[in-house]
């Protein structure tokens, strides 16, 4: 009976291990393909520049991702967002920003979509969020 216990757990162990070497080739293969893949996005992104795309059949210029080698210069006219919170004295607010770049802030339509346009570039690296909804440029 005692030498029953040890042969069976030397069996449980034995199957664990096979199931652990089993699950880290399966990672190895994955790891493998997840490179590859990062590799052909990152070719992809770097040969494509800013695409325009159809909203509601207008065209328009998708905010690129803030990746090294793409300039402010590619991005639509939203040069001169970049550049009004750029010259603020700090952080400001979508308003402020309407005031400098020329936008009716007094009709809540108007500023919404630039407010839009401020995350969005927050999101692509080009801006900065901070939490209380002031914007900033990036270090």
């Amino acid at each position: 009976m005692r030498r029953a216990e040890p042969d069976e757990l030397e069996e449980q162990l034995a199957n664990q291990l096979a199931e652990v070497r089993a699950e880290r080739d399966e990672l190895r293969v994955a790891e493998r393909v997840l490179e590859r893949m990062t590799g052909q996005l990152a070719e992809e992104r770097a040969m494509a520049g800013p695409v325009p795309g159809q909203v509601a059949g207008r065209t328009v210029m998708l905010i690129p991702h803030r990746e090294p080698g793409v300039e402010e210069d590619s991005l639509p006219w939203d040069q001169r967002i970049i550049a009004a919170v750029r010259q603020a004295a700090g952080p400001v607010m979508a308003r402020e920003v309407g005031e400098v770049v020329g936008v009716d802030v007094s009709v809540r339509a108007k500023l919404e979509p630039l407010r839009s346009k401020l995350v969005r570039l927050a999101d692509r690296g080009w801006l900065r969020k901070l939490p209380d909804g002031r914007f900033t440029t990036r270090l």
